[in-house]
């Protein structure tokens, strides 16, 4: 399965929340390139809010991040749902479709992202996962790097597990580099010895967010604050190692008035351009 190129290198975007949605229809701001949703927020939506998100949806580029594929999961894939994504995807003309390398049902739902044990027998399990899905919406997806808390049964670093993942999966990779900072501190690795490790090729896009100090060494991912400068400078530093790629801000909740979000997407903006001003090459989501 190859690569469709579905983001040029040097956009940027937001992730868009219901509230913002009246703003959004009114003006979507220059610097936005793209917007992100998770699907399962909307796929069911009628009435008003339908026929507003079908208006943005065919004046604007989005992609979509999902929630609750849970792909991970010990339990049978939802192949229905898997389909109803398919539909959604092309009512809506979605450009890419991302997920997390974690999981959230087993003998029922679970609201958080559980991580996947680092083996051996999981990455044949989620590999094997991974394909059905691209199989049934006829397209590559991507699989994010996720925070985690834990890792149960671990028999490999984070780094090679992904990796695995990613290249017998023939999957594409969401790389979120606050993901990666908050990790560093959890769990005591280097944070550019991992961004590093990753594979260029593979990045359709990046994430960057803020997160919670709960102590010195246990950072939460929340999305909930600005993003800080270490994971700007981790930014910058991806940018340096594997060249520009799209670039979405999350911001899940406290969400700040827009010239607030519009300032952070400055700053990406400002990382992208120099970066190319020392001629890094650019990633390329083709393989």
């Amino acid at each position: 399965m190859s690569f469709e190129s579905t983001l040029d290198f040097g956009q940027i975007g937001l992730g868009l929340r219901r509230e913002m949605l009246d703003d959004m229809l009114a003006d979507v701001p220059k610097p936005i390139d793209f917007l992100e949703v998770a699907p399962e927020n909307w796929l069911k939506l009628g009435g008003r809010f339908a026929k507003q998100f079908k208006q943005l949806t065919e004046q604007h580029a989005f992609i979509c991040h999902g929630l609750s594929l849970s792909i991970g999961s010990p339990a049978a894939l939802d192949v229905e749902f898997v389909k109803s994504l398919k539909a959604f995807f092309k009512e809506h003309n979605i450009r890419l479709f991302s997920e997390h390398l974690s999981y959230c049902s087993g003998e029922g739902h679970m609201y958080d992202l559980m991580p996947i044990p680092f083996t051996e027998e999981a990455i044949k399990h989620v590999v094997s996962r991974i394909k059905q899905v691209q199989d049934i919406l006829e397209q590559t997806i991507a699989i994010e790097n996720v925070s985690y808390y834990a890792a149960p049964g671990q028999e490999m670093t984070e780094l090679e597990f992904t990796k695995a993942i990613l290249e017998e999966a023939d999957c594409q990779l969401l790389l979120d580099v606050n993901n990666i900072y908050v990790n560093s501190i959890n769990h005591g690795y280097d944070a550019t010895h991992f961004l590093m490790g990753l594979p260029s090729h593979r990045i359709a896009y990046g994430h960057v967010a803020g997160h919670y100090t709960e102590a010195e060494d246990l950072l939460v991912d929340t999305h909930g604050s600005p993003v800080i400068d270490p994971v700007w400078q981790l930014l910058e530093k991806a940018y340096d190692v594997h060249g520009v790629f799209p670039t979405l801000l999350e911001r899940d909740f406290n969400i700040p008035p827009m010239n607030e979000l519009l300032a952070e997407l400055a700053i990406i903006n400002n990382l992208q351009r120099a970066a190319l001003k020392t001629n890094q090459p650019t990633v390329k989501q083709s393989a």
